[in-house]
């Protein structure tokens, strides 16, 4: 007779190798979680191309690169890329549309996931000393059948994701000038406060050994010998005069 428990349910084992693969959530999932639960191994192809439901258009198109490509687009890392997408990008990514490349007849909302596409895969650091032409033919594998009849050709939305790509590129070397800028900023905070600290400390030593010599100076009967600097004192008090 089997004699396990009745609540170890699929579901339930199923949310166990989920929490174990992508770590467990403290609250609710994010749309970003839900995309990285989509593209992970859990489901497969399966759960790829349901992310669409959940995630929304982007979903869809990260789960036909997870499919194609593989790697870094079917682990947690892509959530949280597709996650630090902002406001100002998206505003960005509309102006830019609008300004130089529209299309007669699709708005900036049909072309959105394409931009938004190119700007996530710059956050993959297998594509970090690498070119958009070599970037783009790994996009391109993931534009499958689904993403053509929505969005149209890759060959018609391919600039726009070389934009987001470029953009996201640039937004990743701006924070890391800032993170150095930052980062010397406080080594120079904390050269000048060791140095301040050393010469305090020098300073207090000196005090001590000048105490020390006038005191010897008092006790020693050595005619030679008066208070303050003298032939008989420390080569630290005659060093520091």
């Amino acid at each position: 007779m089997d004699h396990r428990d009745l609540s170890d349910s699929t579901d339930a084992r199923l949310e166990r190798a989920k929490d174990q693969a992508l770590g467990k959530h403290d609250s609710h999932p994010s749309v970003a979680d839900q995309v990285g639960e989509g593209v992970g191994g859990i489901g497969g192809m399966l759960a790829g191309a349901a992310i669409g439901t959940a995630a929304g258009p982007i979903g869809t198109l990260i789960g036909g690169i997870a499919g194609a490509v593989g790697g870094w687009w079917t682990g947690r890392a892509v959530t949280e890329a597709a996650g630090a997408m902002t406001t100002a990008d998206d505003n960005y990514y509309r102006t830019h549309y609008e300004a130089n490349n529209r299309l007669a007849d699709r708005s900036y909302e049909d072309v959105r996931p394409a931009y938004h596409l190119g700007h996530i895969a710059a956050n993959n650091p297998d594509y970090s000393d690498r070119g958009w032409n070599d970037v783009e033919r790994d996009l391109q594998r993931g534009w499958n059948d689904d993403a053509t009849r929505r969005y149209g050709e890759w060959s018609s939305v391919r600039s726009y994701a070389s934009e987001g790509f470029e953009r996201g590129r640039s937004n990743l070397d701006n924070a890391a000038a800032r993170t150095d800028d930052a980062m010397h900023e406080a080594g120079s905070v904390i050269r000048n406060t060791g140095d301040r600290a050393v010469a305090g400390a020098e300073r207090a030593g000196n005090k001590v050994a000048n105490a020390v010599d006038d005191m010897k100076d008092r006790v020693d009967g050595n005619p030679a010998s008066r208070p303050g600097p003298d032939a008989t004192d420390s080569n630290r008090r005659l060093n520091n005069q």
